[in-house]
């Protein structure tokens, strides 16, 4: 069934990430997509892809979040470390980073660009801090593209 919003989030697996209360939402309004970091991936393309295509949605919501574990080690130390211990690196990244600020523009504009997407995919990024449940929306570009109400 497509989403009441035609809206999909994608998110960090952080379990303290409450996306229905995050943004007053209720059961079947969005899709929600997680993984860690909630960065944007082969995979999350491949999954906002279907639910567009299939499903209708239009509008992306990516949403990352100040003390990420992805924020304590990088790509390499990661991909050093599995190697060591089982003796093959991993064929993907982990898509570290040091800031989810500058992660979330980086994310956002892969997403504005992607061409499996639908043109007329509408993307908005935020931070949102762990310790407060505050979400601070990162502008990218241009600002009236990014206006518009968070689904409520």
């Amino acid at each position: 069934m497509p989403p009441s919003l035609h809206t999909a989030v994608v998110t960090c697996m952080d379990s303290r990430i409450d996306v229905f209360a995050l943004f007053g939402l209720k059961i079947g309004e969005v899709h929600v997509l997680r993984n860690a970091g909630g960065v944007i991936t082969d995979d999350v393309i491949r999954s906002l892809s279907i639910s567009q295509r299939m499903l209708d949605t239009r509008d992306v919501l990516l949403v990352q979040h100040s003390g990420c574990g992805l924020a304590t080690f990088t790509d390499d130390d990661f991909s050093e470390a599995l190697a060591e211990e089982t003796g093959m690196r991993p064929p993907w990244r982990t898509h570290a980073f040091r800031d989810p600020r500058v992660s979330v523009r980086r994310d956002v504009a892969q997403l504005r660009h992607d061409p499996f997407l639908h043109p007329d995919t509408r993307v908005r990024g935020f931070v949102l801090d762990i310790e407060s449940f505050v979400l601070d929306e990162v502008l990218i570009g241009d600002e009236d593209e990014l206006r518009g109400s968070v689904p409520s």
